[in-house]
């Protein structure tokens, strides 16, 4: 029996972020990858530049064709770019017993916004439901809790507020503050799950998130529990950032 499949939706960066970043965790911790583009861009997360969005009927299409198979064993779904493709990947996934990771990724730490804010509440309403974990920075939690998040405590609460709106799990990752470490928690039901690890010397739009996500994405899809699949996905992450990416390789 070959490794387990992992489904990537989001838009293909040429700087080898976003979905390539996906699939390339993916292969690296052993999951055989499939992915799907939202979307292509220029510079992807790092700096201001043209988004064209893929037809929603050509996402549709790639969808069905990578869905009639092998049924993947994990989802992760990043950048989306219009309420048509949220729409058309909620209505793909439905049916799909596989755990879905969301990482909407409308916050990153370069400040450049791929998303409308009417995606943003798309997703919201048909993504976030039946999702098993949504992953979001300080900033993107402040914007979906409604208030600001500046601590651990903040965090929480943060993460109450937004697995009221459907997902299993929230996941807020701690990169964006300020300090020697980085605390990223997991409400897991009603668990708070603490990781904290040192904080790389790393440039703030390397993309980091994405990583983590789609790490997390390929431990569940190895039949890891999500806390375990998390803690995994942020050790890797640290060597990964340790070792040099996004500029060097990434090893397991």
């Amino acid at each position: 029996m070959g490794p387990p499949l992992a489904l990537a939706i989001s838009a293909a960066d040429p700087g080898g972020g976003l979905l390539p970043a996906d699939l390339l965790a993916f292969d690296v911790l052993g999951v055989r990858g499939a992915g799907v583009a939202s979307a292509a861009t220029v510079h992807g997360m790092r700096q201001p530049g043209p988004v064209h969005d893929i037809p929603v009927a050509l996402l549709r299409e790639s969808l069905e064709a990578v869905l009639e198979g092998v049924p993947p064993a994990a989802v992760k779904v990043g950048i989306l770019t219009t309420v048509p493709a949220v729409r058309a990947v909620s209505k793909a996934l439905g049916p799909l017993p596989s755990p879905r990771v969301l990482e909407p990724g409308f916050a990153p730490r370069s400040r450049v916004r791929l998303l409308r804010s009417s995606v943003i509440d798309s997703e919201v309403r048909d993504l976030f439901p039946g999702s098993a974990l949504v992953s979001v920075n300080l900033l993107e939690a402040s914007v979906l809790a409604g208030f600001a998040v500046r601590s651990e405590a903040d965090a929480k609460a943060a993460a109450r507020r937004i697995q009221a709106l459907g997902p299993s799990a929230v996941l807020v990752t701690g990169g964006c503050a300020e300090g020697a470490t980085v605390v990223d928690g997991l409400l897991d039901g009603r668990t708070w799950h603490r990781f904290e690890c040192p904080r790389a010397g790393v440039a703030a739009d390397c993309g980091a998130g994405g990583l983590l996500s789609a790490a997390v994405t390929a431990w569940l899809a190895r039949g890891e529990t999500l806390p375990d699949a998390v803690a995994r996905a942020q050790a890797f992450v640290q060597r990964a950032l340790a070792a040099g990416w996004p500029e060097s390789p990434i090893h397991p």
